[in-house]
């Protein structure tokens, strides 16, 4: 396309727009409500998955050894343990350290409980690895790895709050593609009815067009502007409102309920924002380029 067919795409697009205001505003109208809901969505989703990411990472296995494993058998089952891609971390937890834990939690006085014991430290033969994983969901296979390592003797897991947050975490991500999926089929809706008003108005204009030789693309280009400039405008204006909205609302909550602060860690909203901000206007443009081209392709008889 030469450059002054694209100034007068650019233009014919921008003429359509004001000729159909109203159904312009309709539509950028509805984009902004869209991409806010699913701005706010997406905030909500990035949060309780930090919660959740924090979760899991409390969620450890332990792995306990037999009765007189060498060091160097403990080191070759560390090894072992650390080919496995899922792995997060792994931590040696000894005797002694396994004893202070204990009677830190189960006594009242725990200084004075290990002073009764002495050197005879109860939990002897409690030496073990503590692992997290990547991924919860792999749990149960990694646990069944463990089983069949030389050496190990008991592994503990906890199943049934692995189970949980794997099956909270599926659910948010099916969700979370149900919600953006009607959010864009209805902006897609809401910009083809706008373009097939615009191309009903030009109809003549159109056909006198392709008389002349205009081309498939000529004729489609200033729909597509029109689009597209819509989506534009119709995205950034949510993402502004809603970097505003995010960060006064944390700091709200921050200032306000100073306990949540040890309880829950909000996302910084740079954090959030740089890939809310290009991810937002990238949908928008998207349809608004689709909603358009897909409405010139049903319409326009060319």
């Amino acid at each position: 396309m030469r450059i002054s067919s694209l100034w007068y795409s650019i233009r014919q697009g921008l003429k359509n727009i004001r000729r159909n205001f109203l159904f312009s505003l309709a539509s950028i109208g509805t984009i902004i409500a869209c991409l806010f809901i699913f701005g706010l969505f997406y905030a909500v989703i990035v949060n309780f998955r930090s919660a959740i990411k924090n979760v899991e990472g409390n969620i450890s296995i332990s792995v306990f050894f037999e009765e007189g494993v060498t060091d160097q058998q403990i080191e070759n089952i560390k090894e072992q343990i650390r080919t496995r891609s899922e792995v997060d971390t792994i931590d040696f937890i000894s005797a002694e350290d396994a004893w202070k834990t204990f009677s830190d939690k189960n006594y009242d006085d725990p200084e004075a409980a290990r002073e009764t014991f002495g050197t005879d430290n109860p939990l002897a033969n409690c030496e073990s690895f503590k692992i997290t994983l990547k991924d919860v969901s792999k749990q149960a296979d990694f646990v069944q790895f463990l089983q069949s390592i030389n050496g190990v003797r008991k592994v503990r897991s906890s199943e049934y709050t692995a189970d949980s947050v794997a099956a909270i975490n599926a659910f948010v991500g099916y969700a979370s593609i149900a919600i953006i999926g009607i959010l864009f089929l209805v902006s897609i809706f809401l910009i083809s009815n706008t373009i097939t008003i615009g191309i009903s108005v030009r109809k003549e204009e159109i056909k006198i067009m392709k008389l002349i030789g205009a081309t498939n693309a000529f004729v489609r280009a200033p729909f597509i502007v029109e689009g597209v400039v819509i989506g534009l405008i119709g995205s950034i204006i949510p993402v502004v409102l809603l970097y505003y909205l995010y960060d006064m609302v944390i700091n709200y909550v921050a200032g306000r309920f100073s306990i949540l602060k040890t309880l829950f860690a909000f996302v910084p909203a740079g954090t959030l924002f740089k890939t809310l901000a290009p991810v937002s206007i990238l949908i928008g443009l998207g349809i608004g380029f689709f909603g358009s081209w897909l409405t010139t392709k049903k319409h326009l008889k060319v």
